[in-house]
This record gives structure tokens, sequence and C-alpha cells, in this order.
């Protein structure tokens, strides 16, 4: 019997490398999908039929308003998504405060609620917008709260029964992850990872999200599948 595992999934280019990894590694998938106030429903849309066509045990997908709270352009309709990029070292304004941490606490949730000590998240230190929680030391960090912070874990005694946030992908390049993605079986042209995609789940091409997926793509040598709006 496979082990349960809880995957933070999107529907983007990412998580579903993440998902079709975990499944190779023998885990048993639980899709985890979020939808936090968003400004378009395009990749949870794209993740409800990921999810049904790789064969998750089940897929969850909660909503939890955070344009409540504002702060990022992704989820406070008075701020644009930016289309080119910031200054070096800066975080930009997609950043969603607190995002990764409450996204990983539901996980957390479930997982212990299964059963099961196993949480994959896809985080990326490479290419990335320079979030603060898509580091490795963010990572480490949740890991050891998540032994601190639940019965599980504290009722552990060896490693092996400790509860583990698996990152597989973060010390990869974009292109990287499409070749690893690619030798999985995954077709990139369901996946949706722009900011501001439309209603078709059509990409926009020029948020940072796309230039990183079109670099991505270039660097491998691959065709890129996405489906552009422009």
């Amino acid at each position: 019997m496979h082990a349960p595992a809880v995957i933070l999934f999107s529907g983007g280019l990412d998580s579903t490398t993440l998902l079709a990894l975990a499944k190779e590694l023998g885990y048993a998938p639980y899709a985890l999908s979020v939808t936090y106030g968003q400004k378009h429903s395009s990749e949870i849309h794209a993740a409800k039929r990921i999810a049904v066509e790789m064969g998750v045990e089940r897929h969850e997908v909660i909503d939890i308003n955070l344009t409540r709270f504002g702060g990022s352009a992704l989820t406070d309709h008075n701020l644009a998504v930016p289309t080119t990029p910031g200054p070096a070292n800066e975080i930009p304004i997609t950043y969603v405060p607190a995002r990764n941490t409450i996204l990983l606490s539901l996980a957390l949730g479930w997982a212990e609620a299964l059963g099961g000590l196993d949480i994959f998240y896809g985080a990326n230190s490479v290419d990335y917008s320079g979030y603060p929680d898509c580091r490795p030391e963010y990572v480490e960090s949740f890991e050891l709260m998540a032994n601190l912070a639940t019965k599980a874990g504290v009722e552990s005694h060896t490693a092996a029964t400790r509860f583990r946030v698996h990152a597989p992908i973060i010390h990869l390049s974009k292109a990287e992850i499409i070749s690893l993605g690619l030798s999985l079986g995954i077709d990139y042209a369901k996946t949706v990872s722009c900011y501001q995609a439309n209603s078709d789940g059509e990409a926009c091409g020029i948020c940072e999200s796309c230039r990183l997926r079109k670099i991505g793509f270039a660097q491998a040598g691959v065709v890129d599948p996405t489906r552009y709006s422009i």
C-alpha cells in the first residue's frame, strides 16, 4: 500500500511536475488546491482537469479569501500585475503576504488527518521571483514547525515517523523542471501558470510567470506549447 502524500497543486507547470514526480516515487497523491482570491480561476480549472487525468486519490479545492487582506497584485484589483521586471533584489508586488505558509498549514492539517507524513511543495529558488517562502531555509523551518505543532510530530520518536516537507525541484532551473516533467509524460499545454490568464486559460505572455516559463522552454530546447492570448 502506497503512503499518502499531500501535494500543493495549483495546476501550473511546477506543481504538475511535482504531482507526477510524487506518483513516480510511489506515493498515493492527495492534491490540494486553494482559491485564495486570485484574479482568475483558469489555473484552478486546469488543476481539476489534470488531477482527474493523473488519477489522484482525492482532490480538495479549498476557498480562503485573501482579497480581504490585499497587499498583492494577485489579490488586490487596485494593483496591476507588473509586465516588466522590477528592481533587482526587490520582492515583487505579486508576492502574496504569507501565502505559502497558509497553504502549507492547510496541507499539514490534511496530511495529519490522513495519517500521512509527507507533503510535497513546489518551491523553487533558481528561476523564481525572489519570494521569501520559496527558499530552502524556509522549507526546513516549516518542516521543523510541523513536527513541533502537531500530535503526530510530538508523539514521534524516530525520523521515520516525523513529518517531511519535500521540495524536490527547489534547486532546479525552469528548463530542468520542464525536462523532468517531459520525462514523466506531462503535457504542459494543459497547465496554466500565468498571473492573469483569461477565462479560456490563455496566458498573457508578458507577466513574470509567463516570462520565466518562456525562458524555461527555450533553454530546454523544447517548443513552448503554452496557449497565449496575444
